[in-house]
This record gives C-alpha cells, sequence and structure tokens, in this order.
C-alpha cells in the first residue's frame, strides 16, 4: 500500500504536469488566433483566384493544350505532398494524417504504381524514413514559420518534377479545419489542375479579358499552384493548434480528476493510519488496566 509521502509526491507531480499542459493549452490558443485570422484573409484570395481560373479555362480554346491540365493517360509515379507537424502533444493529428496516406501508397502499390514523397513536419518525415518509401525533399523545423516564397519554392520543385516527366500526378495530403473539435486529414489532386465545372443553371458573367484569355492563363497557372499549397500549409497549422489547444485541454481536466482522486486516496490513508494508531492506544491501554 502506498504510503502518505508516495500519495503527496504523486499530487505534487500532477499538479505540475497540470500546469505545463494549461500553459501549452493558452500558448495553442493564442497562435490558434492568429494563424486562424491569416488563413481566412489568404483563403478569400485563393478561392477568388480559383474562380478566374475557371473562368479562362472555359473561354480558352478547347484544342489549346496546357501542360499542367494535361491527364496522362499512364500513371507510372505518383507524387504525394504530406503537410504535417514537426511537434507532437496534438491528439491524433499526425497519426490521422500518416494512416490516410498509406492506405493511399497502399493502393498506389497494388496497381502497380511508385509513390514519391515531399514532406513537410519531423512527425511524419520520421515515420516514412523507416518505411520503404521514396522521399524526394524533407522540410523539418519549418512548420509555423512558413510564408508565401517559402511555399512557392516547395511548389515549384513540385511542378518542376511534373513537367520533367519524373512524376504524373501530385497530390496534397493536409489536415482540413472543420471545427475546433473537428480537423479532417484531406487528400486533393495539385497536378494536373482540375477545373471545376459550373453547375447547370448557373450564371457566368462574361469579361473582356486584355491580353487574351490564352496568354493570361498561361501566366496565371503556375502562381495558382503557389496560392493553393501556401492555402494548405496554412490550414493545416490551424488544425494543428487546434488539436493541441484540445488535447492540451482534456489532459487539464484528467489531471483535474487525478487530484481529486489521490487527495481521496490520501485522505482515507491517512485516516486509516490514525485509526491504527487509536487503535493501538486503546489496545495499550486496555492491556495496562487489566494488569
Amino acid at each position: 500500500m502506498a504510503t502518505l509521502r508516495d500519495i503527496k509526491r504523486k499530487i505534487g507531480a500532477v499538479k505540475k504536469t497540470q500546469s505545463i499542459t494549461r500553459a501549452m493549452n493558452m500558448v495553442a490558443a493564442a497562435k490558434l488566433r492568429s494563424t486562424q485570422v491569416k488563413m481566412e484573409k489568404f483563403k478569400s484570395y485563393s478561392e477568388k483566384y480559383k474562380e478566374i481560373i475557371n473562368r479562362l479555362t472555359q473561354l480558352a480554346p478547347i484544342e489549346e493544350e496546357y501542360p499542367l491540365l494535361q491527364v496522362r493517360e499512364e500513371i507510372k509515379k505518383v507524387h504525394l505532398v504530406v503537410i504535417g507537424a514537426d511537434r507532437g502533444l496534438c491528439g491524433a493529428f499526425n497519426s490521422n494524417l500518416i494512416t490516410r496516406v498509406e492506405r493511399f501508397i497502399t493502393d498506389l502499390k497494388s496497381r502497380g504504381q511508385e509513390a514519391i514523397l515531399t514532406i513537410i513536419g519531423r512527425k511524419p518525415r520520421d515515420y516514412f524514413r523507416r518505411r520503404d518509401v521514396n522521399i524526394k525533399a524533407q522540410y523539418v523545423g519549418v512548420v509555423g514559420k512558413i510564408d508565401y516564397i517559402m511555399a512557392r519554392r516547395i511548389a515549384t520543385d513540385v511542378l518542376s518534377s511534373f513537367i520533367s516527366g519524373e512524376t504524373d500526378e501530385v497530390y496534397v495530403f493536409f489536415t482540413k479545419f472543420v471545427s475546433m473539435v473537428r480537423q479532417e486529414p484531406t487528400v486533393e489532386r495539385f497536378l494536373p489542375i482540375k477545373p471545376e465545372v459550373p453547375a447547370e443553371g448557373e450564371v457566368s458573367i462574361e469579361y473582356i479579358y486584355e491580353p487574351a484569355p490564352k496568354i493570361i492563363l498561361e501566366e496565371l497557372l503556375p502562381k495558382s499552384l503557389n496560392i493553393t499549397l501556401y492555402s494548405h500549409i496554412l490550414e493545416s497549422e490551424v488544425a494543428e493548434h487546434a488539436a493541441r489547444m484540445r488535447a492540451m485541454e482534456n489532459a487539464t481536466n484528467n489531471c483535474k480528476e487525478m487530484i481529486n482522486t489521490l487527495t481521496l486516496l490520501f485522505n482515507k490513508t491517512r485516516q486509516a493510519a490514525i485509526t491504527k494508531e487509536l487503535m493501538d492506544i486503546v489496545g495499550g491501554a486496555e492491556a495496562l488496566r487489566a494488569k
């Protein structure tokens, strides 16, 4: 049976852990607010950019071919861009994303296709470098510090491998921020670009373009990749902070419950010790009285 000193030491250790998890919760909440504002502002820009690309692809002549829009007949190598986290203590954020990527790789192997990975984040990098996968590039220690310039550099490397024929398709894996309690691992085709088809009955506004839509499209298509990738990176960062905030909140609550349980055990153990001492005193008094 644990002694009073042992129980008291455990209570102290749990209280220290609780103070750490509470502090991490507050830090994650502060980072979440700032990153969420940045994500929402940039997301509006990204969606408008995508809308322009869709309109231009509808106006451009059908016979015109754009390398970034061409779907290749035979797919041999698929490039996967995995956006994860550098740190843990964020619940199942990293494991859910890794599971989604692994399932995708298994499907590719079943079709005789090879997966090539570009990984952002230490956690997914540490996992996949112990597996039989081809890691083309890795970016570690940069999550939360990635700006548009760095996102453009990553997108340019991915684009170069696609244009050169090294890879035939590109998919981006990131965690979509749905709400504070829900973050979904998501996969989206990055290359070739797939323009959205307008819904039936949707009225489109006709614009006069100068220069021609073909010239504008050739200029905007590569830039749209930079914007899309940076938007996914920001959304993944927001999802990570939300997951860590929730995980630390749960850990703080668990520490509180554990402190209550240990305090109750401490009181019971102390009461048992007092009762035992009283019984010893009463027993000794009765023995003296019997003499």
